[in-house]
């Protein structure tokens, strides 16, 4: 045994990262968000599934380990070898999961409204490469870790269920609340070095700011509906149904506008119907109510004027999205945007374009293409 930890102790690997401490957290940070690029697909394909839920099994343990460690819980044990390499773990855990959610979140075609909750996961993934510097703060480690719990659990719910709502949200919220809150007690009750670092009642506050904080933002609409997502979303001058393929005409912008599939400036002929496509990924056996909420910009009173609701039901499970377009005739002049919601009026993504009405003007790079 003493001589598989001396071993051990003088191993390349103990020598690199002690070298390299400096840059250890970067390596395991990329390292966490590289994994999960390469062999991340579908929220609820198996191979996902089990990845995210191991991190967050290891995650939940490692801070559990990490936490008792500074009392000598580990000394003269098997564990004492891999202690310090505990905050690498958790960095490790907590970069794969926030670069999960970063991609899942960013395959919608649009975020307008989203964004919010965008900007904190991309935030908490580059911040995540200067946390093994705090790690030990153990308001910081726990907050994070509610955090990082509750986006889970919104993902894995849903997907197993096999149904999403408001109810479904706050559930989620209530079982991330809980496991969070049962393991700062586990870990408060047995490591006295905890209970000298931190105030429970002070901790317990954060954790419920962060709950409410949470819940503000999807009551206000600023989450996006996971684990729904917007796959496209096009306007077009045609729709048809080939082959169970929808074929879809629609302008094309330049080359160079690669985060757009049509062109802005719409030109459309006199009586002219004119086409919203999207298509809605969603896990399997998941059924949605989705409608497409038309608005127009009214330049005298400056405010956005709601024209119509068009709503269709979805069944998730395709590679692509549920796919399904509305359409109306002979529309204003001027700004339109047609937004995907949910029947909870969460928004899935925002279509927008400029409407000319012309019979000279002819549409420019016109495509047919089959979604």
């Amino acid at each position: 045994m003493k001589r598989t930890l001396v071993k051990f102790r003088n191993s390349r690997f103990r020598r690199f990262i002690r070298k390299h401490e400096k840059y250890a957290p970067v390596l395991f940070f990329i390292g966490g968000f590289i994994f999960d690029t390469l062999t991340l697909g579908r929220v609820d394909r198996l191979y996902d599934l089990v990845v995210l839920s191991l991190h967050m099994t290891s995650l939940t343990f490692t801070l559990y380990l990490y936490n008792l460690a500074d009392d000598g819980k580990w000394d003269d044990t098997i564990l004492d070898r891999f202690v310090e390499y505990f905050p690498l773990a958790i960095q490790f855990f907590f970069g794969g999961l926030s670069s999960a959610y970063v991609i899942y979140f960013s395959r919608s075609v649009s975020m307008s409204k989203t964004v919010v909750f965008l900007i904190i996961l991309l935030i908490l993934l580059f911040a995540n490469e200067l946390l093994k510097k705090r790690i030990s703060n153990k308001y910081l480690q726990f907050s994070v870790y509610f955090f990082i719990s509750f986006t889970f659990f919104t993902f894995m719910i849903p997907v197993f269920i096999k149904e999403m709502s408001t109810q479904i949200f706050i559930l989620s919220g209530l079982i991330s609340l809980f496991c969070t809150l049962a393991l700062i007690t586990i870990i408060y009750k047995a490591s006295p070095s905890t209970r000298t670092e931190i105030h429970i009642g002070k901790l317990i506050g954060i954790i419920l700011f962060i709950y409410v904080l949470i819940n503000s933002l999807y009551f206000f609409r600023l989450i996006p509906p996971v684990p729904l997502a917007l796959s496209n979303g096009i306007v077009a001058h045609n729709i048809k149904v080939e082959n169970n393929n929808y074929v879809v005409t629609y302008e094309t912008d330049e080359w160079y506008i690669f985060w757009r599939k049509h062109r802005l400036k719409y030109i459309q002929r006199p009586n002219e119907n004119v086409y919203v496509f999207s298509s809605i990924f969603a896990p399997t056996d998941l059924q949605k109510s989705i409608f497409h909420r038309w608005k127009w910009y009214n330049e005298d009173t400056k405010e956005w004027e709601l024209i119509e609701d068009i709503g269709y039901d979805i069944t998730g499970g395709r590679d692509g999205g549920y796919r399904g377009y509305t359409y109306k005739n002979n529309l204003r002049q001027g700004l339109w945007k047609v937004e995907v919601l949910t029947q909870e009026e969460l928004v899935l993504g925002i279509i927008d374009f400029e409407i000319i009405t012309s019979e000279k003007l002819q549409p420019k790079r016109v495509i047919n293409k089959a979604f």
